[in-house]
């Protein structure tokens, strides 16, 4: 499962549904934003922006129910400290199907509530 609908609709019953809206909105597209950043800095060989970048993930994945991608995160964050280069190349790409997934489950599910 790609998203935690519990962790979803417990936010949108902490505030009225447009607020809730905004909020998974800007998530999202903090999520996109940050996962192809993590990607440039793997590019680059910048493993300890790479980490905080990663770190800065888990949080707003939380927030919107996207344990998964949380977790995998979590994952690259452990394999950049150990700066265990197969590792993190498999676990970050990982990340990047994982975010896109649930990026695409998100949007699927706002799409149906719209």
């Amino acid at each position: 499962m790609q998203v935690n609908h519990d962790r979803l609709n417990a936010l949108y019953g902490e505030m009225d549904p447009a607020n809730a809206e905004d909020v998974v909105c800007r998530a999202m597209e903090e999520l996109a934003l940050r996962m192809a950043h993590c990607d440039r800095l793997y590019r680059k060989g910048e493993l300890d922006d790479l980490r905080r970048a990663a770190k800065s993930m888990i949080a707003i994945a939380d927030q919107i129910g996207m344990d998964v991608l949380a977790g995998v995160a979590g994952d690259v964050v452990r394999c950049a400290k150990a700066r265990d280069q197969v590792a993190l190349a498999a676990t970050l790409s990982r990340l990047m199907r994982t975010g896109e997934g649930s990026l695409s489950a998100i949007w699927d599910l706002q799409n149906i509530t719209l």
